[in-house]
């Protein structure tokens, strides 16, 4: 099974991906600078889309600052339905109407001057590609399918209180695949042991499938700041991948 990684790309350009952070100069134009001030809303996860409005990837609010700024990408703000497209100075300037009518609705970022919200979409200005259409099998992405929940008993538990299970084992020709890997609680695992649930007397909560899109993204969609995400994210042929 491959090891866990924070971020996962696609193919976009290096120059795109550096960490770069992006302040408002004090003449009122746009600059990069290497220090961020009170960068609290930094780490928000930020949908990306091509040209054709087909997302690719999630990014953290630093990579998307850095894309808007450069003008290598746009805002799209969905408001009351209607998809509304800014440039990163045009974002800057409804900043104040933002802070007064739906601060709550933002994450946020401190310049030397002002507060700036956080994105919750923006579009690349000339990419096309589209993303590869597989979910890595990885520890992170099973518990996250699994919701930290134990697949034999139902219980929810931290990450440090569950392993991951062959339903088949490998001793018997279990493979490391979606369809045969579960989380269960470590009292489970032990109960289970090398036998496969028939064999223990034991039923899985749930059949394992593999995820059509990235199990992550399907838990930020139960937050309703990022609902703004969930037109792009219904169609069927791709799949989002951390950045």
């Amino acid at each position: 099974m491959q090891g866990d990684t924070a971020e996962h790309g696609i193919g976009l350009p290096g120059h795109i991906l550096d960490d770069t952070d992006v302040v408002v100069s004090s003449s009122g134009g746009l600059a990069i600078v290497p220090g961020m001030l009170g960068a609290d809303g930094m780490n928000a996860k930020v949908l990306v889309l091509n040209r054709a409005f087909a997302a690719v990837r999630v990014v953290s609010a630093r990579r998307a600052f850095c894309l808007l700024v450069r003008n290598i990408a746009e805002v799209v703000h969905v408001e009351d339905g209607k998809y509304l497209n800014y440039d990163f100075e045009s974002w800057c300037e409804i900043a104040e109407l933002q802070r007064q009518f739906e601060r709550e609705r933002h994450d946020w970022v401190r310049t030397t001057r002002t507060e700036i919200a956080v994105p919750r979409i923006v579009r690349l200005l000339g990419y096309d590609r589209l993303p590869a259409q597989v979910v890595k099998l990885n520890r992170r992405n099973l518990f996250a399918r699994d919701r930290n929940t134990c697949q034999y008993c139902g219980r929810h538990f931290s990450t440090s209180e569950l392993s991951i299970d062959h339903v088949v084992p490998r001793t018997q020709g279990g493979q490391d695949t979606w369809e045969n890997l579960v989380c269960a609680c470590i009292r489970c695992n032990a109960r289970k042991g090398g036998r496969t649930p028939d064999q223990a007397s034991m039923k899985l909560v749930r059949r394992p499938i593999r995820p059509k899109r990235n199990p992550l993204v399907t838990l930020r969609l139960g937050s309703e700041k990022y609902q703004s995400w969930k037109a792009f994210l219904d169609h069927a042929y791709w799949s989002v991948e951390l950045r």
